[in-house]
């Protein structure tokens, strides 16, 4: 006989993994790549391929205003040296916002570089890079994005590697008016990519492929300028994640990533700033 506490146990793991499965079909149009992106596994599963005459790319039907949005990724394998794999949210015009992953490939046993981004009002410029402690090509592994309006916090299989706060108070544009869509293209970048574009794209390795699966977003879907999260809806049951803030075991992972494996922060590059830092650089 299964113990109340083993069913509970049960139900909960049942309901993870049902709010686990987006299905590709429902929530993602394949907009460019003539047949090289594709939806597999009755919606379960989105590949995205490369190859000499183009990439391909998806974006969600959804648009959303804040959330807590997962994707599990297994990115190119191999010689990916000049690809990129960019998944991201944005907003459109000229002064656009965007949460950026992008993942630059690599020579066969070198690490990938994860690379990240927030742009506000069509402004950049805050770049932070990681190495992964883990291949990346081998399994998939979950990239998420929280997205609330104290901050941003990007998170690898659960552990926080990055977070920008809103600082709008001391005069840092922070993203939460746009709402943004999901975007994802694997491409050529051959240019920039690899070592400044060094290492070019060995095409005798493609088609690269780049697959998706598990998507799940807990967010307000913002649809003829209402939002799902406005007052008194029942759209969105959960919406702990619109207060989520780092505890402090969460600090420590974060500290502890960007202690051994951050490569590159804009907030230390007083070469490229040298008029000074921005702002948010000097702030905890």
């Amino acid at each position: 006989m299964v113990s109340s506490r083993a069913m509970l146990v049960l139900l909960l793991f049942g309901y993870v993994m049902v709010a686990s499965a987006g299905n590709f079909y429902q929530d993602f149009d394949i907009t460019w790549g003539d047949g090289r992106g594709k939806i597999l596994n009755n919606g379960g599963l989105l590949t995205l391929n490369l190859d000499k005459a183009s990439g391909s790319g998806f974006q969600s039907r959804n648009e959303y205003l804040f959330g807590k949005i997962d994707m599990q990724l297994k990115l190119v394998p191999g010689n990916s040296a000049g690809t990129v794999t960019a998944y991201y949210l944005s907003s459109k015009g000229s002064t656009w916002d965007e949460i950026d992953f992008e993942f630059l490939g690599n020579l066969s046993g070198d690490p990938y570089i994860l690379h990240t981004n927030v742009f506000s009002q069509g402004k950049g410029n805050r770049e932070q890079q990681f190495y992964l402690w883990f291949d990346p090509t081998a399994d998939f592994h979950t990239y998420s994005i929280l997205w609330n309006p104290q901050r941003i916090v990007f998170s690898v299989d659960g552990t926080p590697i990055r977070e920008f706060k809103n600082l709008e108070s001391n005069g840092v544009p922070f993203p939460k008016s746009q709402p943004m869509r999901i975007y994802s293209s694997l491409w050529n970048a051959d240019d920039w990519a690899t070592r400044g574009g060094l290492i070019k794209t060995d095409w005798s390795q493609a088609p690269f492929t780049a697959s998706y699966r598990n998507f799940n977003a807990n967010a307000c879907v913002w649809s003829n300028g209402a939002s799902s999260c406005g007052t008194g809806s029942s759209a969105n049951n959960d919406k702990n994640w619109l207060s989520e803030e780092l505890d402090s075991t969460s600090a420590q992972r974060l500290q502890w990533v960007q202690k051994n494996y951050m490569i590159y922060n804009y907030c230390t590059d007083k070469k490229r700033f040298s008029q000074g830092l921005p702002p948010e650089c000097n702030m905890s």
